[in-house]
């Protein structure tokens, strides 16, 4: 049963990715902010994406809630894995 529940909500998460990834790139070219915040930016979004995704799911609205901010998370990082050129050290 646990295992369900977890495939499920990574399945959402899969989904909700590709949604919070072009929500977030809409707020980027927007807004300006600063890099630092954009996976709070992120989280905040997939969580409010996972909240509104009410109709298309049959799942809680807690796991939902941990859809969306994982989504949010992993999508803000893959984006910033593939598409940052991020050469150097965090020192100088």
């Amino acid at each position: 049963m646990q295992n369900e529940i977890l495939t499920s909500v990574l399945a959402f998460a899969t989904l909700l990715s590709v949604f919070v990834l072009a929500l977030v790139q809409l707020v980027k070219t927007v807004i300006n902010v600063p890099k630092n915040i954009l996976p709070l930016i992120g989280l905040v979004v997939g969580v409010a994406v996972g909240a509104l995704a009410h109709p298309f799911t049959d799942l809680d609205l807690t796991l939902r809630l941990w859809a969306g901010g994982l989504a949010g998370l992993s999508a803000t990082g893959l984006f910033e894995l593939a598409f940052s050129n991020r050469t150097g050290s965090t020192k100088n």
